[in-house]
């Protein structure tokens, strides 16, 4: 049987919108598992991209500002009481080509109206009126207390979405009440996403992360005009934009380029793509797309809708079987390629010199959508151990049944999906991070872990059943507790955004989540073997379980290990 990863049952997207409502993997063939289709129907499609039809532009009567920057009149207007926001594009970028800082202020997507909003990146299922290529943009929140000369820190923010779908403005993204909490400018970016900034028929790699490196640029040279502090810029993001982020502590050009990070649900367990895999998955890409490699008459005459809904979408489905280190959840994604990215920023090489204090975070339940929503009925213990010896080969799955946090006979009411659960969350979330974590520590950086026991769920988690039970904080379920987004939040929501919003404003301004003079607990850092994670939402520190030093990692490798990535 082939080997597959443990995300190609665990993990089957880290945006739950591209499979939710579509065939689930349940069976076993001589091939390995039997591939999702995709639903072109989605919740997601409505759910997000129809909000943001209704968002690209505000209502009439807006008040248009102005702000003088050295690229020329920043264009904006106020976003709420408090808040003005401006809409930008930061770089612009042939197809399949590297990306260039603008020069100029512009509005996004050539628009004359101060108030319209970015058009995403192409993606699936999405009207390719609601999208467009010219997408390098960003939105800034600045705070109307500040002017040219304040100083204060710049929060940049990386959507996630498998790297294959999101936006600036996603559900919980508006940055207005952060930036208002943190007393900060919050910038929010696009980026280049799938088959157009990952994978490539002229073997370019890495275009969507260059795209948040110029994206850096360009907030160094505007920010003094707003009130912002070039050198205290900390990148900030959730799942795929925290695995992007620590693409970008991999990159030596870019450390100058901010502070500080914060990687919220990194799913650090995938590792980054090496220069080999992503040969085949482009060899592989090409053969799908209809044209040669070097028929730049067919390439070019391809619409982005062909591209993202036709070799694309085929790409994402279907790499895992090209090359198993792919996953089903992230294929197209970062390529540590030696030159742009130097280093693995995992155990598979060595570690680098690190200065950069990180702030890391997992919620509680990181694989509840995908376990419950592929598994709507109890697993018996049978199904349990196909599930984990199909998913991590028979040397890992002996250690792991071997293991009182994982073994059989250990669950209740003989429903072995919460042990799944713990494993999916494990694995691919909670303790790869912890490991990250004590290497950064012990490379010379500071880090501090936390764990979220509170959220506030994410639009369209309510579709599994189990995110919606008292106690469950699934993946996505932190975005709006951050932002301060949640709607009607109840009181443990309220007391958790004003405590992770003062702990932000603390490590934006210090590099420290512990904000002077406040009744928070005290977060200690990471050490080189106790990571000191703390519960965001209930007292105390998390339970290790698993996450020590001597079994994941050691005694079982992560699958960046096994594939050798």
């Amino acid at each position: 049987m082939v080997l597959f990863s443990i995300t190609c049952i665990f993990s089957l997207l880290l945006l739950p919108s591209l499979l939710h409502a579509s065939p689930v993997l349940r069976g076993f063939s001589s091939s390995g598992l039997s591939l999702p289709s995709l639903d072109s129907k989605s919740w997601f499609c409505h759910l997000v991209h129809m909000t943001l039809a209704q968002k690209l532009c505000l209502q009439e009567g807006s008040t248009a500002i102005s702000v003088n920057t050295p690229l020329g009149a920043a264009q904006g207007v106020v976003d709420v009481s408090g808040v003005n926001r401006f809409a930008a594009k930061y770089a612009s970028a042939e197809r399949w080509s590297p990306s260039a800082v603008v020069t100029a202020w512009a509005l996004p997507n050539g628009s004359t109206n101060v108030s319209a909003l970015p058009l995403m990146c192409p993606q699936p299922y999405v009207d390719n009126s609601m999208f467009t290529e010219d997408c390098l943009s960003m939105i800034l929140y600045v705070p109307t207390t500040l002017h040219a000369g304040s100083s204060v820190p710049t929060l940049m923010w990386i959507h996630g979405g498998s790297f294959m779908v999101g936006s600036a403005t996603n559900p919980g993204l508006d940055g207005s009440a952060l930036a208002l909490a943190t007393d900060s400018i919050v910038a929010v970016i696009q980026y280049r996403l799938g088959a157009l900034g990952f994978v490539a028929p002229n073997n370019q790699t890495n275009l969507g992360l260059e795209d948040a490196v110029n994206a850096l640029e360009f907030l160094t040279t505007v920010l003094p005009s707003f009130g912002g502090d070039p050198s205290k810029i900390t990148v900030a993001g959730q799942s795929s934009g925290a695995n992007l982020i620590r693409a970008l502590l991999a990159v030596p050009s870019a450390q100058s380029l901010f502070q500080s990070a914060i990687l919220q649900s990194d799913p650090m367990d995938y590792g980054f793509l090496s220069s080999s895999d992503q040969v085949q998955l482009q060899e592989y890409f090409v053969s799908n797309l209809g044209c040669t490699a070097t028929d730049s008459t067919c390439l070019n005459a391809l619409t982005a809708d062909n591209i993202v809904n036709g070799a694309g979408l085929w790409q994402f489905n279907s790499s895992v079987y090209v090359v198993p280190a792919a996953t089903q959840s992230e294929p197209m994604r970062v390529v540590n390629d030696g030159t742009f990215i130097t280093s693995t920023l995992d155990s598979t090489s060595p570690f680098p010199r690190v200065s950069k204090p990180v702030l890391l975070s997992n919620v509680l339940d990181e694989g509840g959508y995908t376990i419950y929503g592929s598994f709507p009925d109890p697993i018996p213990e049978a199904e349990y151990v196909a599930i984990v010896n199909a998913s991590f080969g028979e040397t890992r799955y002996e250690t792991l049944m071997g293991s009182q946090s994982y073994a059989v006979g250990t669950t209740q009411n003989g429903d072995y999906r919460p042990q799944l659960q713990v494993l999916a969350t494990d694995s691919v979330w909670r303790c790869a991070t912890w490991t990250f974590a004590r290497n950064w520590v012990s490379n010379g950086g500071t880090a501090y872990v936390g764990l979220y026991t509170v959220g506030a769920s994410y639009p369209g988690n309510s579709a599994v059943s189990f995110c919606t039970e008292s106690g469950v904080v699934c993946h996505q379920d932190d975005i709006e507790i951050v932002f301060g987004t949640a709607p009607n939040p109840d009181t443990a929501q309220s007391a958790l955004i004003t405590e992770m919003q003062s702990r932000y404003k603390s490590f934006l301004y210090n590099g420290n989540p512990n904000p002077d003079d406040s009744s928070y607990a005290e977060w200690q850092a990471a050490g080189t073997s106790d990571v000191n994670a703390i519960m965001l939402g209930s007292t105390g520190d998390a339970p290790i379980g698993a996450c020590t030093p001597s079994f994941w990692g050691q005694s079982v490798a992560y699958d960046y290990q096994v594939f050798d990535i």
